[in-house]
């Protein structure tokens, strides 16, 4: 008798771990992939770039062929005919290189929801729907179909990778998305525009503060000391 209750006690344990890991296993899964329901389709674009990729579908979402819960490892993603009136956040498939937003009932996308986007290089939307950042930042703007197809996202700095018109001097530029780009300060410059040459003088700027912490909490610990002897 004890020896059936114990194995009842370990049948259920191992049900219960069980359980605890199929709802963590959950948890880790690309929530983006399941916007929509069902998954990519071999005839479809994604589907065929998937399939030449090497890559393996998981729900809306085509993968590097690593199996891990890397974000990064998303390099298609197919929400086409999903009844999508607005999208929002797609950031976990910043990695993307190719988007099917076709056949969606979109009124707008903001550029901003892209930002971040530097190897969306193929982006298939609904006629209506212009390219994130614009014309300008594609190579490649074709209406097809009913669809709207943005090919080859450019580089916004130029070839030295400097932009003096945009970025302030003393820096350099960027891609950061369609559209986007940023700056940042050169070797050797800091501070606001760059304009500040030579390292942050951090010994400077925090020595005083340090010490005038240490000073501060050294009166304070006397005089919470002299109040607790007057008591």
């Amino acid at each position: 008798m004890k020896t059936v209750c114990c194995w009842q006690g370990l049948v259920t344990l191992i049900f219960i771990i069980n359980i605890c890991f199929n709802a963590s296993t959950r948890l880790t899964e690309h929530q983006v992939c399941s916007l929509c329901g069902g998954s990519v389709l071999n005839e479809t674009v994604v589907g065929r770039f998937c399939s030449s990729s090497a890559g393996w579908i998981d729900g809306r979402c085509c993968l590097r062929n690593v199996k891990t819960g890397d974000p990064k490892n998303i390099i298609g993603l197919d929400l086409s005919n999903c009844s999508l009136t607005h999208v929002d956040n797609l950031q976990e498939a910043s990695s993307v290189f190719m988007i099917d937003l076709s056949r969606n009932p979109l009124i707008n996308i903001s550029d901003e929801v892209f930002q971040g986007f530097l190897d969306l290089n193929y982006m298939i939307l609904p006629e209506d729907i212009v390219c994130p950042g614009g014309n300008t930042s594609w190579q490649k703007v074709e209406v097809s179909q009913g669809d709207r197809v943005c090919r080859g996202q450019k580089n916004m700095c130029n070839q030295t990778g400097w932009l003096s018109t945009n970025c302030p001097e003393n820096s350099l530029c960027a891609p950061y998305g369609p559209g986007f780009y940023e700056c940042s300060c050169a070797e050797n410059f800091r501070g606001y525009k760059c304009l500040r040459q030579g390292e942050f003088p951090a010994l400077r700027v925090f020595g005083p503060l340090a010490a005038s912490t240490v000073v501060m909490s050294l009166l304070l610990w006397a005089t919470q000391r002299r109040k607790a002897k007057s008591i």
